[in-house]
């Protein structure tokens, strides 16, 4: 049984060798908080030690796998390039929430509010598909077709949401600050994928890899709705 794990790990390492989850920052950007988890320094970068990356993805993937099992919301975070298209992907195939525009101050701390956004770009949509827009004029059509588009890029990704999330994931926690620290905030448990310049002392579930090239975010944000699903396995099994 032991074997097994070990050429399991053995296998899921190399695929995170070949992902490239190993490049670290340079040493000058490192945080202390993950010290521990740098293998060496090449070239002035930072090498993260895969071994430990994977026990905290392990760590992360229980989490996660609980989540599933019991039909938890996990709203999915990545606003930077490299991560957007990861992110909305898994967050797509799962049917959760995302956001990888901007993010919006007060999703977590003042959700009422930002319900009400939601709710206006639903009520529009649905005026749109059944002809209800109609009644307005010409020109209170092109004043509310302006608003929405602005609405629709940061909103669309939070369209049936109905209470604050159960769970985060993150890529890079760091330049994520603000969601991190709203959820922190709101007792939201934090799963994040972190580089080696992050401070992972407040992050629930830190995974410390490289969170900016995109095959590593890919890799990761996979495993993540990997778990999810065999959460979901494990409880249609049950029954």
């Amino acid at each position: 049984m032991q074997k097994e794990k070990n050429a399991a790990d053995d296998t899921i390492i190399e695929k995170m060798f070949k992902a490239g989850a190993h490049f670290g920052y340079s040493k000058t950007r490192r945080h202390p908080s993950v010290s521990s988890y740098i293998y060496a320094t090449k070239n002035k970068g930072d090498i993260i030690n895969l071994e430990k990356t994977n026990a905290l993805l392990e760590k992360a993937s229980e989490f996660v796998k609980t989540l599933g099992a019991q039909g938890k919301t996990v709203l999915f975070v990545g606003t930077k390039p490299e991560a957007k298209v990861a992110v909305k992907d898994v967050a797509e195939s799962l049917n959760m929430p995302y956001v990888t525009e901007r993010w919006i101050g007060g999703i977590l701390s003042n959700f009422t509010e930002i319900k009400k956004r939601i709710f206006e770009l639903e009520n529009y949509h649905k005026e749109s598909s059944t002809g209800g827009l109609e009644k307005y004029t010409k020109k209170e059509r092109v004043v509310m077709a302006k608003k929405m588009e602005k609405l629709a890029r940061y909103y669309t990704g939070l369209l049936g949401l109905k209470k604050a999330p159960d769970a985060l994931f993150i890529v890079d926690a760091r330049s994520e600050h603000i969601a991190a620290t709203e959820a922190r905030k709101s007792d939201i448990p934090v799963v994040a994928l972190v580089n080696s310049d992050s401070n992972i002392k407040g992050i629930d579930y830190p995974i410390v890899a490289n969170d900016s090239g995109i095959p590593s975010i890919k890799f990761f944000a996979s495993a993540i709705l990997s778990a999810y699903k065999d959460g979901q396995m494990s409880v249609a099994e049950k029954k």
